[in-house]
Parts: structure tokens; C-alpha cells; sequence
């Protein structure tokens, strides 16, 4: 599907740059939550051109983080992402080899073992000379009191505009808080039990290399049913407990129980060498979840909009907008609510 886009021409300019005269350019919708996509070609051959988000809209430096993380996977001969082609820093855009595929719409036995062999290889990584050039992962979370923190924050930054939003204002004192009380307290007890520190970090050989927001919204469903990964902007260094609950806890994610299980038990099997992997992941699990309800939320958040707009095909009113994210924050926060005593994809 494609729209006119008046910031065309800027786009083929850069995509000129990149590849040669003669380019045809076309906006992808639905390309990417926060960046736009663009369907590039040159002669016979084809490319995606990606623009970020500016840094106003967004201080983190999403181009370096992905083509970083590209460049690494490239050197160490990782399967199945795009490789970089040529980047305009000063416009904020990356050209990458083009993948033919299409939106992964229903989870297939097969993606969970795909999914898991991805991680692995990206885990082998750890070892390689430049791994340690690599950043923290976006929001990395290697500290008990480090989930703790991000909750609040995003919290406090939402009640801080929930005057002027009342049914952000019940959600959060009547729903939210509450669950987040119980959590919070349990998961504090349940570390103290196995002898792990709430405040302190995970040492460097418990952490590992994640894509961080890593699943089957940011996968291509191949012509041979095969996936290939894409979207690395937050790509780095972090506890591979919080890759786990942020798998089975992400929105965009529809797999049956027995898939969910699975993948806990082969990921696992692969971060063998991170001690105590399993108790973090099953006393993490509730935490996440609630972070997850607050980030349906960015909406509300001007800034935060503002960039879902920039990636968005116009159209979607803002009403209409919040009240879709405040009814999926609801439904995640009942499911949350409803598991944080049990951990049911950890029984093995």
C-alpha cells in the first residue's frame, strides 16, 4: 500500500545520493513504528531506504545503534538481516538491502525454533572481539531496582498529564496501581528467596547481546515460509531474562501457550552459561508486563506521539487512538494481573 508523500523529494534525493540517478522511491505503510520505509529501485536491482526519527523528536541515535549492530552481524556472518548499503547521517537514513517478504500474521511452529536460533547466533556474538563496542541495549534492565525506576517513570510522566485525560487518570489510580503494589512486592520477596540482589547489576558474563525489541512484528515471512529479522534501533548489552518476558509479554505477539512454552524452555537451553537465567525471567515476568501496559500508553505523551505520526500514514484520529491503546493496556494488565503468582510458560 502506498500514500503521497510530500517529503518525497528530500527522499529521493537521498536515495540518488546513495544508489546513482534514476531511482523510483515508494513509502511502505506499516513499515516501522517509529522510522519510515522506502521501497527503492535502482536499474534491476532493489534496496529499503530507512529515515529516522529527527533527534528532536527522539535523542537516542537509532541510525548508529542499527548500523552498528548490522555491521557486526555482517562480519560475523548472521542470517537472515538486511546489510548496510550506504548511510546520509546528516539526513538521518540508511539504505539496506532489500528483503522480499511479508508481515508475519499468524506464529507457525517453526518461527518459535527460527526465533530461537536467531538468538542464539546473536548470543555467540558476545565473544567477538567488537562485541564490547556495542552499547547498553535501549532500556537496558540489569538491576531489579532498575525495572523498578523505569515503571516509576513512565508512571510519574503519565500522571503528570492525566489531569487533562480522565480515563488515563482511572486507569491508572484505579487499575494500574494497584496490580503494580502486588507485583512489585512479591517480586521484591520472590528475589530475596534464591539470594539475588534487588539493587545490584547483573555481572558483564550473565548479559548478553539482544535486538531488545525482538519478535514477529519485526520479521518477514519469506517466499519459502522462512523468516528474516529487521528493526535493530535498540540493539546492545542486557540481561537475556528481560528478552525472555519481553518475548512473551509484547503486544504485537499471538502465539498459542504451548509456543510460549517452548520458546522459554529452547531460549533457555541457549543462555545455558547466564546463572540463575530462570529464576530472574520467572520473578521479572509481572514487572515487564506492567512496563508493557505504560508503553501502550505513549500516546499520550506529545513527544511520543508526535514520532508514532511520523512513522504513521495520517488518518487514525487521536481520540480514537488513545482509547485503542487504553483498552489494549487493559486487557494486558488483566492477563498480567491475572498470572504474576503463577509464571505459567516457566513450568517445565
Amino acid at each position: 500500500m502506498t500514500t503521497p508523500d510530500p517529503a518525497l523529494a528530500q527522499v529521493r534525493d537521498v536515495a540518488q545520493t546513495l544508489v546513482g540517478a534514476g531511482v523510483e522511491v515508494r513509502r511502505l505503510l506499516g513499515g516501522g513504528r517509529n522510522s519510515r520505509i522506502y521501497h527503492v529501485r535502482h536499474g534491476g536491482r532493489e534496496f529499503a531506504l530507512k529515515q529516522y526519527p529527527s533527534k528532536r523528536d527522539d535523542p537516542r541515535d537509532r541510525l548508529s545503534t542499527e548500523m552498528g549492530a548490522l555491521r557486526l552481524m555482517e562480519r560475523h556472518h548472521v542470517e537472515p538481516v538486511p546489510r548496510v548499503v550506504g548511510v546520509d547521517r546528516d539526513r538521518g537514513y540508511a539504505l539496506l538491502t532489500w528483503i522480499e517478504g511479508s508481515e508475519v500474521t499468524a506464529v507457525e511452529d517453526k518461527d518459535i525454533d527460527a526465533a530461537v536460533a536467531f538468538l542464539a547466533a546473536i548470543h555467540a556474538l558476545r565473544e567477538a572481539p567488537s562485541a564490547a563496542e556495542q552499547p547498553l541495549a535501549a532500556e537496558a534492565c540489569l538491576s531489579g531496582r532498575e525495572i523498578e525506576r523505569q515503571i516509576d517513570e513512565r508512571l510519574e510522566r503519565l500522571r503528570s498529564l492525566a489531569a487533562d485525560e480522565p480515563d488515563l487518570a482511572d486507569f491508572l489510580a484505579n487499575s494500574f496501581a494497584p496490580a503494580f503494589d502486588r507485583a512489585a512486592a512479591e517480586a521484591r520477596r520472590k528475589m530475596e528467596a534464591p539470594g539475588l540482589d534487588f539493587a545490584g547489576e547483573v555481572p558483564q558474563e550473565w548479559r548478553t547481546l539482544v535486538p531488545s525489541d525482538f519478535g514477529f512484528h519485526n520479521s518477514l515471512r519469506r517466499r519459502d515460509g522462512s523468516l528474516a529479522f529487521v528493526d535493530f534501533e535498540y540493539f546492545g548489552w542486557d540481561d537475556p531474562a528481560k528478552t525472555i518476558v519481553d518475548f512473551l509479554h509484547h503486544p504485537a505477539m499471538e502465539m498459542t501457550e504451548a509456543q510460549r512454552r517452548t520458546f522459554v524452555a529452547r531460549v533457555l537451553e541457549t543462555f545455558f552459561n547466564s546463572a540463575r537465567l530462570e529464576a530472574r525471567a520467572r520473578i521479572v515476568y509481572p514487572w515487564f508486563g506492567l512496563k508493557w501496559c505504560l508503553i501502550l500508553l505513549n500516546e499520550f505523551v506529545p513527544e511520543d506521539l508526535r514520532r508514532r505520526r511520523f512513522a504513521d500514514a495520517p488518518g487514525t484520529s487521536r481520540l480514537d487512538l488513545l482509547r485503542r491503546q487504553l483498552e489494549l493496556a487493559g486487557r494486558l494488565l488483566d492477563r498480567v494481573d491475572a498470572e504474576y503468582r503463577d509464571n505459567p510458560y516457566f513450568d517445565r
